[in-house]
């Protein structure tokens, strides 16, 4: 069991991966939705209140914890279709 959860490494680092930039793309996609900004401001962005800084960074941390476990737990199953054992 050891050895197959080994191997499923490089499978979840490219998933990983991809949760990533599928979520960035989704999170700034909702931030104009919301917002009607082009971009969510950063930590260090003068211009911006102490409020909106917090709840930018709250929305894109779901959103990339959502997006994460749903390529994850996709990957798993679809390992799992394809081998017949659960990659955990």
């Amino acid at each position: 069991m050891r050895t197959y959860s080994l191997a499923y490494k490089p499978v979840g680092l490219v998933l990983g991966a991809a949760s990533g930039a599928v979520a960035g793309a989704l999170f700034k996609q909702a931030w104009k939705l919301v917002a009607h900004e082009d971009d969510a401001p950063d930590a260090t962005d003068r211009d911006r209140g102490w409020q909106e800084v917090l709840i930018a960074a709250a929305v894109q941390g779901a959103l990339f914890a959502v997006v994460k476990a749903a390529v994850d737990r996709a990957g798993a199953t679809v390992v799992e279709r394809m081998t017949g054992r659960w990659p955990g």
